[in-house]
């Protein structure tokens, strides 16, 4: 799905639960957000962390992903953006710094592939 300014709070009411807490910068688009607590970072006036309120880790992210889709992917096809983006996810969500090491890496990447298969024939778009 693509968001923008004009779907972003439609979707954050589709897919956040309500009791959670949305930490954003000052975009106005996320003004009204129907979650329990928003906490924003004001940019505009060097603001980068407030409490809990931090954006850091989400632009760490971005940048790592950017760099991914120019670096080595160089072209990626909006068809399957969705399978570069569940990549970086994965990497994001098993990396050393959050106590994950290589064995457990394979083994999480292993217990995704159970039940999903892979043919040769299905591979080639006609």
């Amino acid at each position: 799905m693509t968001m923008d300014h004009r779907t972003a709070v439609g979707l954050v009411r589709e897919h956040v639960h309500p009791d959670s807490t949305l930490v954003t910068d000052q975009a106005q688009h996320y003004k009204f957000a129907p979650v329990a607590d928003h906490q924003t970072v004001d940019h505009s006036k060097f603001e980068w962390v407030r409490g809990i309120a931090s954006t850091n880790t989400l632009e760490g992210f971005f940048s790592v992903l950017k760099r991914g889709l120019v670096g080595i992917y160089q072209h990626v096809d909006k068809k399957h953006l969705d399978r570069y983006l569940a990549e970086f996810d994965f990497r994001q969500n098993t990396r050393a710094a959050l106590g994950v090491n290589d064995v457990q890496r394979s083994a999480f990447a292993v217990q995704g592939m159970v039940g999903k298969r892979l043919m040769y024939r299905d591979s080639f778009v006609g």
